[in-house]
């Protein structure tokens, strides 16, 4: 079955202003490359070839940056025309992405994970490979979901933005979906609505068994979504850590 991406991009981005007043975020440099040249390397290096992009006001700054990707490519562009929640944003690229797997990707997140051998496995079972959760240790794990394990290390529940974190595995920013995604999503919505967040279909993967997490280093994920964070992404971009290339070497 074939994997496809949703990289979202969209929100006002008001944790960068004055910066995102007047250029999308995911253009705002990291060393000598944009942000979302470093969300689509991870993306094209996994071997994705059809990619939703979801993008506000300034979806058109990507558009001239992107373009229409290499020849063996699929780019759509979908305009949020104002940042009503994950739900609405996630819904806006659907027509695009039914019947298939998903990489669904928060631009925000750069990650030196890579993710082909997962997208591969995805793109070849037969039978339904339930979703893939990357987490990192962090600090101050109060601003992200947070996986609950059990006394074996497996995560059992994820609890969203919680003042007691149950551990310090953040979960958030970069998913693997199968193709009960939409169905999930849906139920979320019905079930939560205003309140409804990518966790509550993480959640019902975990509580149906199928849900495998990775667990990463904070050296190979950083969240560029504030000046400090961003600042950050680039000291490592400079270093070579971080890789905008959209091939493998």
């Amino acid at each position: 079955m074939k994997v496809k991406a949703i990289l979202l991009a969209g929100g006002h981005g008001r944790r960068l202003y004055p910066f995102t007043k007047y250029i999308q975020k995911t253009l705002l440099p990291l060393h000598e490359r944009p942000v979302i040249d470093y969300a689509l390397g991870t993306i094209r290096r996994a071997g994705i070839k059809d990619i939703t992009i979801v993008s506000n006001q300034f979806i058109g700054q990507i558009a001239k940056h992107v373009g229409a990707g290499f020849p063996d490519e699929q780019i759509h562009y979908v305009l949020e025309e104002e940042p009503t929640g994950v739900a609405d944003a996630l819904n806006l690229a659907r027509v695009y992405n039914e019947d298939c797997r998903l990489l669904v990707y928060f631009s925000d997140n750069i990650t030196t994970v890579e993710f082909q051998e997962e997208i591969a496995r995805f793109s070849q079972v037969q039978e339904k490979p339930g979703c893939v959760l990357l987490a990192r240790n962090e600090k101050n794990p109060e601003a992200f979901g947070v996986a609950v394990l059990d006394d074996s290390g497996q995560v059992i529940d994820i609890v969203e933005k919680p003042e007691n974190p149950p551990s310090n595995l953040a979960i958030g920013g970069i998913y693997m979906f199968d193709e009960d995604f939409w169905s999930l999503l849906d139920a979320g919505v019905e079930k939560n609505g205003a309140s409804f967040s990518i966790t509550d279909v993480n959640r019902a993967y975990v509580q149906r068994g199928a849900a495998k997490l990775i667990t990463v280093g904070e050296e190979t994920w950083v969240d560029c979504g504030t000046p400090d964070s961003l600042l950050q992404a680039g000291t490592m971009a400079k270093e070579g850590k971080l890789n905008p290339r959209p091939f493998r070497t």
